[in-house]
């Protein structure tokens, strides 16, 4: 395999300067974690109102029908 098409170049974190083995630059896998558990957040429930619709809309006359 010729060093061009090496498919994990070493490379330098952009975060902590180490140099790593990766195929994408970026993070490393050691930065990755760290960004994970320190931006990992719980999901939370929202209660909406529900939606009324504003004076000036008017209903739908064929919906409003009697039949």
């Amino acid at each position: 395999m010729s060093p061009d098409l090496n498919p994990n170049p070493q490379m330098e974190c952009p975060r902590c300067a180490r140099v790593t083995s990766q195929p994408h630059y970026g993070p490393c896998e050691h930065c990755r974690s760290e960004l994970r558990a320190s931006l990992t957040r719980q999901g939370v429930a929202i209660e909406v109102a529900e939606y009324e619709p504003k004076m000036n809309v008017t209903p739908n006359a064929v919906a409003q029908k009697d039949d």
